[in-house]
């Protein structure tokens, strides 16, 4: 299963770990970040894979 939300088309992106060295941040290695995929029921009965912010944008459109 990939890590793209089937609602709005969110994936994973790069992010920067930061260290602290000597009083400053030093960039020292990249990062994957992933999005917060969960199953959601649809009313027909079927699931797709959303991520938690379009579940919780449901909730409030119903």
């Amino acid at each position: 299963m990939a890590n793209i939300c089937s609602v709005c088309g969110k994936k994973s992106g790069m992010g920067w770990r930061l260290t602290k060295l000597r009083g400053k941040y030093n960039p020292t290695a990249k990062i994957r970040k992933y999005p917060n995929i969960q199953w959601m029921h649809l009313p027909n009965g079927k699931r797709i894979s959303a991520c938690a912010k379009c579940i919780k944008t449901q909730g409030k459109t119903r």
